[in-house]
């Protein structure tokens, strides 16, 4: 519990420091006065009030550490030589850090010249790869925030800001003059997963094509925007996006095959290097990292025969996270999502298990149920205010479609394991590969098109959030501590007060002590 409190004071230290300025010496202060606490506690480890002043020492520590760590993260905007060519053309050369970013009709590059990154757009004609030096010729800008079909104001600076960018070049003219200069394992990894892709689309036609490589790999750029307006319309954008529920189904595939040949110790390294390859190949988004960061720490607790807590887990990937990028937790969008959705997954579905469901299975889709449920309840304030629309099917849905992404994820990777050796076997595997896709895209499409689908929110503050976040808290304790009550009352047993065994030359005796509820 107490770990609890130290990583929520180190978060609400960097929230309020990305929105406030704190000075210097407010720092210093927090900080001596934790110290001043734990000289205290240590004087007094024996008294009553220990716990409680270690517990308030340790958390100003985090929440100053908190503060301290984002004012570090800022210090490397606003100083870059570039603000002197705002608004003119330049040129600039760099090196293409990350997989370029397919969009319809443009690519996105992140481009890393030796004291800046940028991010540039141009055509999609232009055939830039991972590790590519090139040359940029364009209007240098500053982003802007902007309004989105919904309504919301975007706030793309800050967006930006969060993936390290503070400047942006639009319709830029791009010429690649070098190659192969980025690092050799993640080229690696990144061009088998182009060979794969294109293995996969020789035998699956689009538009089931692109929902394979959603599925499978995070790739959502060929879906189209009206399939992927679907997905957002019903509530399941999240399986092509690879959230945790993606990532799961790899790791665990992963370690079943690797369970038939590997002893443990060797098959939870092996397993760790494919939780790294496969977060390189897919991208490193906050769902995938915290996924990724979470399923790791479960393959060290086997591997050292300790019990893994789902919750510590949770924030421990967190506190890396944000120790890495401590604005990830303001300014990215699936960073919240991502983490509220799984605490909800940890505290609610256990609260919907105990309330009136235990023991049921509902053929099979219980689990989904619930667990879906839970998600959109712990994530629905956040997308009232980023988002502004909500599905009304999205329980429903999920709930149809859920079971098939394990099959489609399956015979996706079978298909294109198998067309890189024979497109005539590969074509079998294929088939049922269509159906399986053919079937989501079919479900997505059917309860998008109802009028009831989705509804549009008005515009929802900041503080709504706040508020709506401590009702869920309250209410959650509420019926929290009314089924650890129900649960306890249940377990006790109603028994009649013994009466007096023996004669009075025996000793008295009796069978029980008086008890009537155990």
């Amino acid at each position: 519990m107490q770990f609890r409190f130290v990583v929520c004071a180190f978060v609400i230290g960097i929230g309020l420091r990305s929105v406030f300025e704190f000075s210097p010496v407010v720092i210093l202060w927090l900080m001596m006065l934790s110290f001043g606490l734990a000289v205290l506690w240590r004087r007094k480890s024996q008294a009553l009030s220990a716990p409680a002043l270690l517990l308030t020492s340790l958390c100003l520590l985090a929440f100053s550490l908190g503060i301290t760590r984002t004012e570090i993260a800022s210090w490397q905007f606003g100083v870059s030589e570039l603000a002197t060519e705002l608004g003119g053309e330049i040129e600039l050369t760099g090196i293409v850090s990350t997989e370029p970013d397919y969009r319809e009709h443009s690519v996105h590059l992140y481009i890393e010249t030796e004291e800046d990154k940028v991010l540039v757009t141009t055509d999609r004609q232009n055939q830039v790869h991972y590790g590519d030096k090139v040359t940029v010729v364009g209007k240098l800008e500053k982003p802007e925030s902007f309004p989105t079909d919904l309504g919301r104001i975007f706030d793309y600076p800050k967006y930006l800001q969060a993936k390290g960018v503070e400047y942006l070049i639009s319709f830029a003219a791009v010429e690649v003059v070098e190659t192969g200069l980025g690092n050799p394992i993640i080229a690696l990894l990144l061009w088998a997963k182009e060979i794969f892709i294109e293995s996969v689309e020789r035998i699956i036609p689009p538009p089931a094509s692109g929902l394979s490589s959603g599925l499978l790999l995070g790739v959502k750029s060929s879906l189209g925007d009206d399939i992927e307006n679907d997905f957002r319309k019903t509530g399941i954008i999240h399986i092509v996006v690879l959230s945790g529920y993606n990532v799961m189904l790899v790791v665990s595939f992963f370690m079943l095959c690797f369970s038939f040949f590997l002893p443990i110790r060797l098959r939870v390294i092996v397993g760790i290097i494919s939780i790294v390859c496969f977060a390189l190949v897919v991208g490193l988004s906050a769902t995938v990292v915290r996924a990724s960061i979470m399923a790791v720490l479960v393959l060290v607790a086997q591997a050292f025969g300790r019990q893994y807590n789902v919750m510590r887990g949770l924030f421990m990937a967190g506190v890396v996270m944000l120790l890495i990028n401590p604005h990830l937790l303001i300014y990215d969008i699936g960073f919240q999502l991502s983490f509220m959705a799984t605490l909800g997954l940890l505290l609610i579905v256990p609260q919907f298990e105990k309330y009136g469901t235990e023991g049921t299975s509902w053929f099979g889709v219980k689990e989904f149920f619930l667990a879906t449920c839970a998600t959109q309840i712990a994530v629905l304030p956040l997308l009232l205010y980023h988002i502004g629309e909500v599905s009304l099917i999205a329980v429903v849905v999920n709930v149809v479609v859920l079971p098939i992404v394990p099959v489609a994820m399956f015979f996706t990777f079978a298909t294109g394991i198998i067309g890189l050796f024979s497109l005539s076997t590969a074509s079998v595997v294929g088939y049922i590969t269509k159906l399986s896709l053919d079937y989501i895209l079919w479900v997505a499409h059917f309860f998008a098109s109802l009028p009831f689908a989705s509804v549009t929110v008005p515009e929802f503050s900041a503080i709504g959030v706040f508020i709506l976040y401590a009702m869920m808290i309250i209410l959650y304790l509420y019926i929290s501590r009314k089924n650890n009550d129900a649960n306890i009352i249940k377990d006790w047993t109603v028994v009649e007060e013994k009466e007096k065994v023996g004669s009075q030359s025996e000793p008295t005796q009796f069978e029980e002590l008086p008890v009537f509820f155990r």
